[in-house]
């Protein structure tokens, strides 16, 4: 028996459910106490280190996950909006953490996730990076200082499997830019040019995105006037940053008060 926190990895055939197993499973902070994946794959009552290729793990993969979540103390969710919704929901019940890295979430989804956290410790961050929660925090900063005479551009990349546009960490710095010039990021928003679209407006804030091959992760903020750029930066160049970054804030949040909280607050990096 082992005295290590048990977390659930949710989507665990996919890109970032591999990562989180063997962050989880090679580290010494975490134990794995469940697998989910939707029903009907191929998985679903394999031993999970076999059906990744390697040695048994022990644990079987399963499409029940209020049953997994029953065994665990949180559970680590990039999957799709409709499952990250209803997981919410069933770890509301298992009053377990609930760690969210998926994007492309609607309205009505993150108000499905608010009411779930009444009940549960939700962590949701689009980026569970400390680098790009250094940078959010810098993009604040700068637009705050800055006026509109700076045009504010946010550029994103990713490989070509990415089905969301703009990435969450995107739209995470262009709520950080619009919170830091005290304007509602909704009324500001540029997500598309094309065509005779007229001059940039005043005051908005653009976004562009790129896709293609196996770009992990690249987000650039800059802001320009006329004669110079201010250029902000980070690149991802492993995948390994987000799952340490989200078994981090599953063992941060165990024994929280229920609420919703984000990678600042897992980083102490929250402004009073």
């Amino acid at each position: 028996m082992t005295d290590l926190p048990g977390f659930v990895v949710t989507g665990v055939s996919g890109r970032m459910g591999r990562m989180l197993v063997q962050e989880i499973t090679h580290g010494d902070r975490a134990m794995l106490a469940g697998a989910v994946e939707r029903p009907g794959h191929d998985w679903i009552g394999q031993d999970l280190g076999e059906a990744m290729g390697g040695p048994p793990l022990g644990v079987a993969v399963t499409d029940d996950p209020l049953e997994a979540f029953a065994r665990a103390e949180g559970i680590i969710d990039f999957t799709s909006p409709a499952a990250t919704v209803e997981f919410a929901g069933l770890a509301a019940q298992a009053r377990i953490v609930h760690v969210i890295g998926t994007t492309g979430m609607s309205g009505e989804d993150l108000a499905a996730v608010t009411a779930a956290a009444r009940h549960a410790v939700i962590v949701r961050a689009g980026n569970m990076s400390l680098g790009v929660n250094l940078l959010t925090q810098l993009t604040r900063k700068v637009a705050a200082a800055l006026d509109e005479d700076y045009d504010i551009e946010i550029t994103e990349a990713h490989h070509n499997q990415k089905v969301d546009a703009p990435s969450g960490t995107a739209l995470m710095l262009g709520q950080a830019a619009a919170d830091g010039r005290g304007v509602a990021l909704e009324s500001v928003s540029d997500r598309g040019r094309d065509g005779m679209t007229g001059k940039r407006e005043r005051g908005h804030i653009g976004f562009s995105a790129i896709r293609g091959g196996d770009i992990v992760g690249e987000h650039d903020v800059m802001f320009a006037a006329a004669g110079e750029r201010i250029v902000l930066r980070h690149v991802a160049s492993d995948r390994k940053v987000f799952a340490r970054g989200a078994v981090k804030a599953a063992l941060w949040g165990r024994g929280r008060k229920p609420g919703e909280y984000d990678m600042l607050d897992v980083l102490g990096l929250t402004e009073e």
